[in-house]
């Protein structure tokens, strides 16, 4: 029996880790949960701990999960597309991680810092946004809204984890063959070769790989892609130009961003420092300071620092980072879902 005012949510992919920080983050943030119902990443049975209590995770059940008033998927494309879509039609309020509907033209995608005015009542279903753009889409919000952003140049440097547990079990591997490794006698460096990797495009222990996703026929890899168009629909601007390039990086968890930023018109730069220091989400540092992917981790604001002039006078430069398994995946969820509820829209459905 759950409470009277708790709401039925259901976790497709609750095994994963993404879908692990989701449930710690409703248990941290007093998400009112009166019936928790997790379902598998794969196959395998399985069980997750909420509350303190160990809940099986089976199978994807689309019966019991069009009884939830809430559900969040965390897991593949092919399994947004199964069920997000009937689930909306069924009334249940569908907040998706995948990319499957982000670009959709009458589906939101929502940053709910950003852009929580996308959201509407009759739009039961709700995209999340990809962990790389999340950064800078919130780091370059106020600056885009007061100011006007025309043009955006990035290169990310993303943690293993966001390819997955198999990704992230390699990159273990990787350097625990490697852990005898010393200089050479006489004081060189070692030289290490291309190495072999199962799971991403090339080793990752030691190393960086410019592929995230597949390469399209313009040259751009498929998370490139995605940061482009994201931006543009979550900042409502469809003429922004962004030339990125996304690389893998051995980290652990946590995505860091190189971005320059053109303005419609210059500012300075202690009126830009201004400006990121009371935008929603951001952690400014201190002038010469900077965070790391491991200072961010764990952490859920957006943080950025090394504010600098770019080569013209209407061009910033920024660093910033997230941890890419929060604000870049699983706590967007929950704050969207947070926000459902300060609407009075998400609320225990009549049974």
């Amino acid at each position: 029996m759950r409470p009277a005012d708790g709401l039925v949510v259901g976790v497709v992919g609750a095994t994963g880790m993404v879908g692990r920080e989701l449930l710690a983050l409703l248990e941290r943030r007093r998400f009112p949960v009166g019936d928790l119902r997790p379902f598998s990443s794969g196959r395998a049975r399985s069980s997750v701990s909420f509350r303190g209590r160990a809940i099986p995770a089976p199978g994807v059940s689309l019966a019991a999960l069009r009884s939830c008033d809430l559900v969040f998927l965390v897991s593949s494309d092919e399994v947004a597309l199964e069920l997000a879509p009937a689930l909306a039609r069924a009334g249940v309020w569908t907040i998706d991680d995948s990319a499957a509907f982000r670009l959709k033209k009458n589906i939101p995608l929502v940053v709910p810092e950003v852009n929580g005015g996308a959201l509407n009542e009759d739009s039961r279903l709700i995209a999340g946004p990809n962990c790389t753009m999340t950064g800078l889409a919130v780091a370059g919000a106020l600056l885009h809204k007061l100011i006007g952003v025309r043009e955006v140049r990035l290169a990310s440097y993303q943690a293993v984890s966001g390819a997955g547990k198999a990704a992230l079990a390699e990159l273990f591997s990787q350097y625990s063959a490697l852990s005898g490794l010393r200089p050479e006698s006489d004081g060189r460096a070692p030289v290490l070769g291309s190495g072999k990797s199962s799971v991403l495009p090339r080793a990752i222990a030691y190393n960086a790989i410019p592929q995230v996703g597949r390469f399209g026929p313009d040259g751009y890899s498929s998370e490139e892609a995605k940061v482009a168009a994201e931006l543009r629909k979550i900042w409502s601007a469809p003429a922004l130009h962004i030339s990125a390039t996304a690389v893998r990086v051995p980290s652990i968890r946590g995505h860091a961003l190189a971005a320059w930023l053109t303005l419609s018109r210059p500012i300075s730069l202690s009126r830009a420092r201004a400006l990121l220091s009371r935008t929603p989400g951001l952690v400014l540092s201190r002038e010469g300071d900077y965070p790391t992917p491991r200072s961010a981790g764990g952490k859920e604001p957006v943080y950025a620092g090394r504010l600098r002039r770019g080569a013209t006078p209407e061009e910033l430069a920024l660093w910033i980072t997230s941890d890419n398994l929060l604000k870049g995946a699983a706590l967007n969820s929950v704050q969207v879902a947070e926000e459902l509820r300060r609407r009075g829209w998400l609320k225990p459905r009549a049974r």
